[in-house]
């Protein structure tokens, strides 16, 4: 009689990727990199992770607690000085890296600096940061000022870039050449100078703002330096 052929066993069903807390949070800064904070509630997430809302609370105390893990998500991909780099090109690496990854996550510049419970890679870029000051000749007080303008200007431009109407220069120049047919340089002479001179001109690109207002307080900062004001 012939062999009865002998059929391969069906290949064994992967198991579900286990829920964990890391898990929860990456989907968590997915979820609001796509709808925006308003959009990330426990339900939602849950359905992202394939369990019930409850299930996240094994991993999660709640919504705040999700908000610190994802704020603290985005300062882990900040590039930091290190212990080597001069102060003003480590300031200067860490703002563009920072400005970079807060187009990246849009609603979180309004959350940096006001979450109470710091998770690890925020408190290593404070401290960094911090450090790159003290050992640039920055006494403690004069640290803490210049940590809080080179901020204050990161978040402020990042918040103000987000909330532009356009994405690219081309873009920009329309939207200049549209306001200036709304503005009769009689009546309002100096903005119609500064769009026609500046922000109709085809290689304006409102990011290079971030370049000068940089290098402003930079430069500040190392007079300063220079005149001994910051001991």
């Amino acid at each position: 009689m012939p062999s009865t052929p002998v059929r391969a066993a069906p290949p064994a069903t992967p198991s579900a990727t286990p829920l964990t807390r890391a898990r929860v949070l990456a989907a968590a800064l997915s979820l609001a990199d796509a709808g925006g904070i308003e959009s990330l509630s426990m339900r939602r997430l849950g359905r992202e992770v394939g369990v019930e809302a409850m299930s996240l609370y094994n991993h999660v105390s709640g919504k705040d607690d999700i908000l610190d893990g994802i704020v603290d998500l985005v300062f882990g991909e900040i590039d930091l000085p290190t212990s080597t780099t001069d102060w003003q090109a480590g300031m200067r690496h860490r703002a563009y890296s920072a400005r970079d990854v807060l187009a990246r996550h849009s609603w979180a510049a309004s959350l940096m600096q006001s979450r109470t419970s710091p998770g690890s890679a925020m408190l290593r870029h404070h401290d960094t940061v911090i450090g790159t000051l003290r050992r640039g000749g920055f006494s403690v007080t004069m640290a803490a000022h210049a940590f809080s303008v080179i901020d204050s200007y990161i978040y402020g431009f990042a918040q103000q870039q987000q909330n532009l109407t356009y994405t690219t220069p081309e873009e920009a120049t329309r939207l200049a050449e549209s306001i200036l047919e709304q503005v009769p340089a009689t009546d309002y002479p100096h903005l119609a100078e500064l769009l026609i001179e500046h922000a109709v001109t085809p290689d304006y690109d409102y990011a290079a703002e971030f370049d000068f207002g940089l290098e402003l307080i930079l430069s500040g900062l190392q007079r300063l330096a220079v005149t001994g004001l910051v001991t």
